[in-house]
Parts: C-alpha cells; structure tokens; sequence
C-alpha cells in the first residue's frame, strides 16, 4: 500500500479531477468513503443535489475564515493510497478504515479531535483512494504534520498486516524525492516520456560517474545540455547548484529549476565533494582508450567489489556500492542501441542501492570509480565483435555483484536497497544475455570445429576439477563455449587444470545463474584471452569446408593449435 502525499493551492480544481472522467475516462464511480463529517460534506457522486463548489466551500471554510494574511498559500493536503498490484479489492468500508487511520497518523485529523482539518477520502477506481484535507483546524490552527510522510507510510505498513495484504518495505528516508502528481501530470501533457525530476537525476548521476574534480562536474553538466546555476559566496566559493531542462518552464516563462539534493540525498554539493575527495583519478589528456579495453579493465575491480561486499565491511561496503553505481551509470551512458534499455534501468534500480545511513571509507571507490571514467572516455561501444564480447564480461560479474549487493542490504535490514539490487540483476541479466549472444555463439562453432578426442580430454579436465558441476555444466547452456575456450586457452600456453582451479578460487559458483558462463568470462579475462573469437572462427556459409592448402601456405609454419594437436 504506497501512499503519496503533496500539497496544492486549488480544492475545486483538485476535486473536479477526482470526480471527472480521468484523462483517459479511466475514472468510474467518484464518491466519498470517509469524511471529517458525513453530514457536512456533500457528495455529488452520490446525491444528484451536491456540486463541486458546495463541497469545495465546505472544505475550504476554516480557511475562508481567517484574514487573507493568515491563509497557507498551498492550503490543500493531497494524499493518494493505492494497494500493490495482486492484493485484494477492499471494500468501500474498509477504505474509509484506512483513510481514518492515515489522517489520524499522520496529524490531519486525529480520532477524536472535533476541531481537526476538514476531509474526505474520495474512491473512483477500485485499488485506491484520494484523501483531500485543507490544511487549517477548525479553530484555526495549523496541523502538527511533521514528518507526515514518514508516519503514514509506517502507518500503511501496519494496515497491510492487518488487511492481509502484500507488505512493503519499509522505508528508510533515504531515497530520492518521487516526482509529485503535478509534474508527472505536466510531463504527460508536454508528451515526455518522464517527468523532468527523473530525467535530471539521471542526467547529473552519470555526469558524476568518474568525474575527477568539481569543475569537471559542472563542465559535464553543460555538455549534456543542462542549464546549470552554481550558488555563490561574497568569497566565490560555490555554495551550491541547481540544473534545468532547457524545454522545461513555469507558467510565467521560467526555468523549472532543481537543487542536487531535491533530485536525490546523494547529489547535493557537499555529498559530491564528499565522493570527489576519494583520490584522484587518470587525467584527461592521456590518450584514450578503446572501448574494449577499458570494459575489460572494469572487471577486477567489479570482482573486488563482490568480494569485499562478502566481507561486510560496512564502510568499505558501502564505498563499493557508489563505486558501483557509477560503474553502471558509466556503462548505461556508453552502451549500444542492443543494451542501453536494461543497463540504463539497472542503474536507475541500483542508485537506490547506493543510499544507506552508512558511511562510505573514503578511498576504498577508487578503482571502481577509474573504470567508470574509463568506460566514459573511451566512448560509445559498437556492440559487436570484441566491444559486445568485454562488455558481456563485465555484465557476467556485475551481475554477481548487485546479487552480493542484495545480500548486504538484506542482511542489514535494508529492505528496500535489497529489492533495488535485486532488479537491477534482474536487468543486468538480460542485457548480458543481448550482449553475449554473438561471442557465445562464436565459441560454441569453434568447438563445433574440435575432433573428438580434444573434446573429451577437455571435457575429462572438466569432470575432474569439478566434479560437483559436472552434470549441470555439460546439461547447461554454454557447454560447447566453455570447451572452445579450455582449447583457446591451452593454444595460449595455458594448462587448462591449472586453469580451472584458479578461476574457480576467485570467488563461489554456487550464486552463478549459469556456471558455464561464469567460468568462460573468468577464464578469458584471467588469461586476456579476446573476448569475442576472431572473425575467422566465425560461422559463416563461405567456411562450411577447411579450404585447401596452396602452394604458398603449404610451407608456412602450422598454427600454434595444430602444433598441439599434431603431438598429441
């Protein structure tokens, strides 16, 4: 049950919505469940007699009654409370119970208070109600509502237990501010797919991903379009900053601005000098990398990141989430049209990961946040050939570090950052699936290629290493990957046994959603393998045959594959 308080300045403008047709005549049956006083407020869903202006006068009349210098100027106190997707249809009865519960936690109107605020809890859909209240008592004072928001989701915490319906998590004040029904009203008539509020955040969350200083920061912000303000000292200190969307105005012509720390807890000033001061980072004027490179070089921090996060270290923890964080906003801004969908929304999810009242060591983020501003300088990936194949590496072990990030949150009662790390894998799992497919699908036509007896000798070093996966490995998908890889890498010198060993010491399998591909990213990475085959082992109609030698290869010296398997 999510309730969603805000405030506003027009009752009859408020009520001539939730008793209209809705914007797409999604609303049916407008009519009052609950009131301050059933025989003082008139219902025109209900009685054929009753208008919007009555019952906005009577709403509005504590107000009325004072002298215009003493009334709010946003006197409406809004409150819609909807249950969660599944649970049951409640009762016209049992929603006027929870309206009467949330007025009276969270200070509108206390049971038993005959001068509380005036209201009523209007119900036009079947999984939710709107509570309106004029914010002035009757004796015209103003409503201890402090904290109100806090106090009625704890109050819908409770109601969900005792209505038996699906419990939520519960929050912890530490995320960022939802946009309010005004702006996701304002962003549907503008034809934008999100209101500003989010659009921003994101923008300024990826602007901070591997920046060095402040003054990079701000230049970031530009670049991307913002219109940005920095607050100032007499001294030139900045104080602050607030950002804009160009497009987006105010009635009156003006820029419809954002603090940093309206968009979220974290991206205040002071919060981002607090991550800045970490250490610095690489310079700008090295030269820049390419963009499989600087996704393979993302890997072994992100493995250190789960592995630290195994270790619960609160402080170094927590500086291993933000540097995350920034990871993945590094990686959504820079993926290809293939991925960018998923990984913008597992960084969207996983930024609310990053939010503990915890405090992050200081110095602990810095590679992760070296990777972020590599992938950053490195640019856009194509999506394909060895790019498509190092970013499939770093999504394999990024997924297993948003699954040792959901077991950290749970297991310090964190509920909700556990269930935002949670989606975030869930996406990170379908852009690896994207991003893998054309490298696995090289490698399974490599092994394809193999003779038998190269196949069951890898597959005997297989068996013999890890007996307990066996089955699940040679039954899983990925099979044929894992031995292409095990013969790429014995190519390169390497002793496979010894091999396998090694990667499987680096961190548990037993969390892999599949271990074949685990073990594949592991090896490669591990042994700098490419980490998409060569396009001549691709499969392709014109190599359906090995051509025959010419008289000018058939002097040439063998591939250094065909050396091994002459020995053997």
């Amino acid at each position: 049950m999510v309730p969603d308080i805000s405030t506003g300045s027009r009752t009859y403008g408020l009520l001539a919505y939730l008793y209209g047709p809705g914007r797409r005549d999604e609303h049916t049956d407008p009519h009052i469940v609950a009131a301050w006083q059933s025989v003082l407020a008139p219902d025109p869903g209900r009685d054929p007699a009753a208008t919007l202006k009555q019952l906005t006068d009577r709403l509005d009349l504590p107000v009325l009654a004072l002298p215009a210098g003493r009334r709010p100027a946003r006197h409406v106190w809004h409150c819609p409370v909807r249950t969660a997707p599944g649970d049951r249809l409640l009762s016209d009865a049992e929603w006027g119970d929870v309206a009467r519960r949330i007025v009276h936690a969270t200070g509108i109107a206390e049971t038993g208070d005959e001068q509380a605020c005036r209201w009523i809890a209007v119900r036009h859909a079947p999984d939710h109600i709107h509570i309106v209240a004029t914010l002035k008592r009757q004796d015209g004072r103003s409503p201890r509502r402090h904290n109100d928001s806090a106090r009625a989701q704890a109050e819908c915490r409770q109601i969900e237990k005792d209505f038996g319906l699906q419990q939520l998590n519960p929050g912890d004040r530490t995320a960022a501010q939802r946009p309010t029904s005004a702006e996701r009203s304002k962003a549907e008539r503008a034809g934008r797919a999100e209101p500003p509020r989010e659009t921003l955040r994101e923008t300024v969350r990826q602007a901070l991903a591997g920046a060095a200083t402040e003054d990079e920061f701000f230049a970031r912000l530009t670049a991307a379009g913002l219109r940005v303000e920095q607050r100032t000292a007499p001294s030139g200190d900045t104080l602050g900053y607030k950002v804009a969307l160009p497009a987006d105005r105010n009635r009156a012509g003006e820029p419809v601005w954002f603090s940093g720390s309206k968009l979220a807890p974290d991206l205040s000033l002071p919060k981002i000098r607090q991550r800045l001061a970490a250490g610095p980072l690489d310079p700008e004027d090295g030269p820049r990398p390419h963009p499989a490179a600087a996704r393979r070089n993302a890997v072994t921090p992100s493995v250190g990141a789960a592995a630290v996060l195994d270790q619960d270290d609160e402080g170094t923890a927590v500086a291993h989430l933000v540097g995350t964080g920034e990871l993945l906003d590094a990686l959504a801004k820079t993926a290809p049209a293939t991925t960018r969908r998923e990984l913008s929304q597992a960084a969207r999810a996983f930024e609310r990961a990053t939010r503990t009242h915890e405090r992050a060591a200081r110095a602990d983020h810095r590679a992760l946040r070296s990777a972020a501003r590599g992938v950053l300088r490195a640019g856009d990936a194509l999506g394909r050939g060895e790019d498509g194949g190092t970013t499939a590496m770093v999504l394999s072990t990024l997924v297993l570090v948003t699954l040792a990030a959901a077991r950290w949150h749970s297991a310090h009662g964190h509920a909700q950052q556990a269930a935002a790390a949670g989606q975030a894998a869930q996406h990170l799992r379908t852009a690896y699936q994207t991003a893998a497919a054309p490298p696995l699908k090289a490698m399974r036509h490599h092994s394809q290629r193999l003779p038998d007896p190269v196949r069951d000798q890898h597959t005997t070093t297989v068996t013999t290493i890890l007996p307990a996966y066996a089955d699940q490995l040679r039954n899983g998908t990925g099979w044929d990957a894992l031995i292409a890889t095990l013969d790429q890498a014995q190519a390169a010198g390497h002793d496979p046994a010894a091999l396998l060993k090694t990667v499987v010491e680096q961190r548990e399998l037993d969390t892999a959603d599949n271990v074949n591909d685990v073990l594949i990213w592991r090896i490669r990475h591990t042994t700098g393998l490419p980490a998409a085959p060569k396009p001549a082992t691709a499969p392709g109609p014109a190599r359906t045959r090995a051509p025959k030698p010419t008289e000018a290869t058939a002097h040439t010296a063998p591939a250094p594959s065909a050396q091994r398997r002459s020995r053997r």
